[in-house]
């Protein structure tokens, strides 16, 4: 039943040979790995928008240089990733870059930053999702944490059920987003040159002087626009998603990225500072912007309705690049193995279900509130902006391939602003991000260990030609009995099968009971010697415990193997087990654990 409702779920197993099938095209790949940074458009100019109201609404004029140097860094991001596609091509972006030029712990910083920063990119972009359908549904307010949880149990389904089918179902979402917007800021542009604007739209002309407005707010306000860049690294992230040639592929993906998301963060910042906008805690920018344009008719309903899925279905770019990126610190052992498996779908499942459990608790914790999540979300990505950007500078500067001066530049100017704008986050921002100074030290430390312990696991698995092993000389046998039953018998038999070194092992709580246990035992089978155990305190383990350490010293003296051999009865239905008490289960949990003892279960099939 549990594989059926599995298989309607996530769909049926695909074959490993079905992997080619699974790899994407430019305009799918745009759809999933581009929805994070198209979305941002949504909340990047809100969030300049927030800061600069607290001097006046005549310091909105503000927001279009703002977003002019938020274009610039975008334009500096885009080739440099587009160099980092092309010299890393097997993926991993900004965590193998920083591994391999800068050193071990810069690596995994910007694997652990990258790693949270889609955690937050799911939670984000969900929480910012709702906020547009509550938005345009007010009585929803109340149900916004139950709302952002559904959505991401479901698009972790979706996830869960392929790369392609998920990306075949994003593609309409994404594009309807890109149209609607482009019909929103052309209608706004025409209606503005027409003169086609209601008489109540007021805003400061750009270079009137605001009393109060400083240095520090300004680069605060830029600061918050850069959020808009999120989302920007994740393609060269999965560059192996891609059909080949992969890297010429995901490089053309980049740049259309790019050229789509500098169109529409300039059209919507503009309109917003035309139509004189200011921030609302229950409506967003966007709503207002589509409002003043079209009015409260069919496409303002259009333009909330792709503007909600998009910002809801860009989670998917967690779900595409926190499992890859997840994959490359496992196969360097510093996360667990689990996250190089791949499910049923081809897709790394175990890092699809982390990410959806991991981004629930995340908006629970925050209660859904998207601006308590952004500038930490920010900070996340621009700390491996800037460790990616240094590392291609150490990598042009030890290679000095051809051309590699003006990569160089690029680099340089790309490190300078990302650096410059990490700092303005810590300076301006710091109440909000400064636990950046304590998680990341503590997962750097999380992947220290794991690397650790995989490590001296290796080291105690390999065979060395100069060590011995001594021989096994034979086998003994330490049965745990209840009774005399066909599960006892069964057990038993087959345990003679094997040695003539066998103790059975009673554990008796009345010495009465003792007595007539031994002598039905004597009777049933004389030739297995029966050790019978008084347990004061009705404990099984503690009793049998010890008799298996004494046996087992004495056997590792002689150079034998100790088996305990737990009989076992499998009950036909599985509801049958709450009759039962589950010693044997107990006891088996209990020794797995103990050295030098082989633990093995014999079970017994009930036919009714």
């Amino acid at each position: 039943m549990l594989s059926s409702f599995k298989r309607f779920l996530i769909g049926r197993p695909l074959k490993s040979t079905a992997l080619g099938e699974q790899k994407l095209g430019i305009l799918k790949a745009l759809a999933i790995l581009s929805s994070d940074a198209l979305s941002s458009v949504a909340y990047g100019t809100e969030q300049i928008l927030i800061v600069l109201a607290t001097i006046s609404v005549v310091a909105f004029w503000y927001s279009v240089p703002i977003a002019v140097g938020v274009l610039f860094l975008l334009a500096a991001l885009i080739l440099s990733y587009r160099q980092i596609i092309y010299s890393y091509p097997h993926g991993g972006g900004a965590y193998v870059v920083s591994k391999e030029n800068i050193g071990e712990k810069a690596g995994l910083i910007a694997g652990g930053s990258l790693l949270v920063d889609y955690i937050l990119t799911v939670a984000v972009s969900v929480t910012a999702g709702t906020d547009a359908i509550t938005s345009a549904f007010p009585s929803l307010h109340a149900h916004t944490v139950s709302i952002a949880c559904v959505l991401v149990v479901l698009i972790t389904i979706l996830n869960l059920r392929g790369l392609t089918e998920s990306a075949s179902i994003l593609a309409y979402p994404v594009y309807l987003f890109v149209i609607g917007l482009f019909i929103l800021i052309g209608v706004g542009v025409f209606k503005i040159v027409t003169g086609d604007v209601s008489p109540s739209v007021q805003h400061a002309s750009i270079g009137a002087p605001v009393q109060g407005i400083t240095l520090f707010l300004l680069l605060r306000a830029f600061a918050s626009g850069c959020s808009a860049l999120t989302g920007v690294e994740a393609i060269s992230n999965a560059i192996p998603t891609f059909k080949d040639p992969a890297p010429r592929n995901a490089a053309k993906t980049l740049v259309l990225m790019g050229s789509l998301l500098a169109l529409l963060f300039s059209g919507i910042t503009f309109l917003a500072y035309y139509y004189g906008i200011a921030p609302k805690a229950d409506e967003t920018v966007v709503s207002q912007i589509a409002k003043e344009t079209f009015g409260r008719n069919y496409l303002y309903f259009f333009i909330q309705g792709t503007t909600a899925l998009i910002l809801v279905l860009a989670a998917n770019t967690g779900y595409s690049a926190f499992p890859l990126l997840a994959f490359a610190l496992a196969k360097d052992k510093y996360m667990p193995r689990m996250f190089t498996i791949r499910g049923d779908r081809l897709g790394y499942s175990n890092g699809i279900v982390s990410l959806g459990v991991a981004s629930i608790l995340l908006i629970i914790a925050s209660k859904g509130q998207t601006e308590h999540l952004i500038p930490l979300y920010a900070v996340g990505v621009f700390i491996p902006f800037t460790l990616s950007q240094m590392g291609m500078i150490i990598k042009w500067l030890r290679g000095k391939p051809t051309g590699w001066a003006a990569k160089l530049s690029a680099n340089l100017v790309g490190a300078l602003i990302t650096l410059t704008v990490l700092i303005i986050f810590f300076v301006t921002k710091f109440s909000q991000v400064w636990f950046v100074f304590i998680f990341l030290p503590l997962i750097v430390l999380m992947f220290k260990r794991i690397n650790s312990h995989y490590e001296a696991v290796g080291e105690q698995l390999r065979i060395h030609p100069e060590d011995e092993a001594m021989p096994v000389q034979g086998n003994v046998i330490i049965v745990p009995v209840a009774g005399i039953t066909k599960v006892v018998e069964n057990s038993i038999n087959y345990a003679k099968s094997l040695t003539d070194q066998i103790f059975a092992v009673y554990i008796s709580f009345d010495r009465e009971d003792e007595k007539r246990f031994e002598e039905k035992w004597e009777k049933w089978q004389p030739d297995v010697r029966l050790v019978t155990l008084h347990s004061h305190y009705r404990s099984i383990l503690s009793p049998l415990s010890k008799f298996i350490d004494t046996v087992e010293h004495k056997a590792s003296e002689n150079n034998y193997r100790v088996t305990v051999l737990i009989p076992q009865f499998i009950t036909k239905k599985s509801w049958h087990n709450i009759l039962h008490n589950q010693s044997s289960l107990l006891i088996r949990a209990y020794l797995i654990f103990k050295k030098k003892v082989i633990v093995a279960t014999l079970p017994y099939h009930f036919k009714k």
